[in-house]
């Protein structure tokens, strides 16, 4: 597997430990900067995603690293009778609830603390399954991709959104100049937690995307696999069935 980056680098604690640590820090203002670092742009690739899992008119839906609860929320338009987010940060779920509460989406949407490689659920519990900018804070990735594949059910489709690395000029440069520097300084302005800006980067270099990430999931046991890049390739959208 890829080197293990953290958010810390003078702790001894568990990546896992560290990114809960970190998401907590940064809640408060995590909305805002990511609205600041994308210019909007990741609520299109969240709506392209959650479109792609309309084949399968899924009726429970899991969403993994739900963080605030955005891509939970995106994902009732597919009319599910249930939406259930998990994420580790007690601290980001609490803006999560707040959030949902004030729209209203209480009954459709519940949020929960939970372990993305360590699923509080039984074998073939969702009929789809999202991640948002979120597996490659996993600490085991392919521990966390098996028990994605464990909870999802027969014929269930998955929707994972992650960065990846644009391969082409001048999109490659200019990425690269803004995740190294720009990213960075922004995130030393608005938050508190200046590491979790600088993990940023160094996270989405180590991560294993494309083609590299397909194996892993059919590695898992997915079938039908493929890749979306978005916006150049910034992005990359990953789809997969059961």
């Amino acid at each position: 597997m890829n080197e293990i980056v953290t958010p810390y680098k003078d702790q001894t604690t568990s990546k896992k430990e560290q990114v809960a640590t970190m998401f907590n820090n940064i809640a408060p203002k995590y909305d805002l900067l990511n609205q600041i670092l994308s210019l909007g742009i990741h609520k299109g690739w969240r709506r392209k995603a959650v479109n792609l899992l309309k084949e399968v008119n899924p009726k429970s839906i899991l969403d993994i690293a739900t963080g605030t609860g955005d891509f939970a929320i995106e994902a009732l338009k597919l009319n599910p009778d249930k939406v259930v987010g998990v994420d580790i940060s007690e601290g980001m779920l609490k803006f999560g609830v707040e959030k949902i509460n004030k729209l209203g989406l209480q009954n459709k949407i519940e949020l929960k603390l939970g372990d993305s490689e360590n699923l509080p659920f039984a074998d073939n519990s969702f009929d789809a399954i999202t991640v948002g900018f979120g597996v490659r804070n996993f600490e085991n990735l392919e521990k966390g991709i098996n028990d994605i594949y464990r909870v999802l059910s027969k014929n269930g489709m998955i929707a994972i959104l992650e960065f990846s690395k644009p391969r082409s000029f001048p999109i490659k440069q200019v990425y690269h100049f803004y995740f190294r520097y720009i990213t960075p300084a922004i995130g030393k302005l608005f938050s508190k937690d200046s590491s979790a800006y600088t993990y940023l980067p160094e996270s989405v270099k180590a991560f294993p995307d494309g083609e590299d990430f397909l194996n892993v999931l059919i590695k898992a046991g997915f079938k039908d696999t493929k890749a979306i890049p978005v916006t150049f390739g910034i992005a990359s959208i990953y789809i997969a069935k059961k």
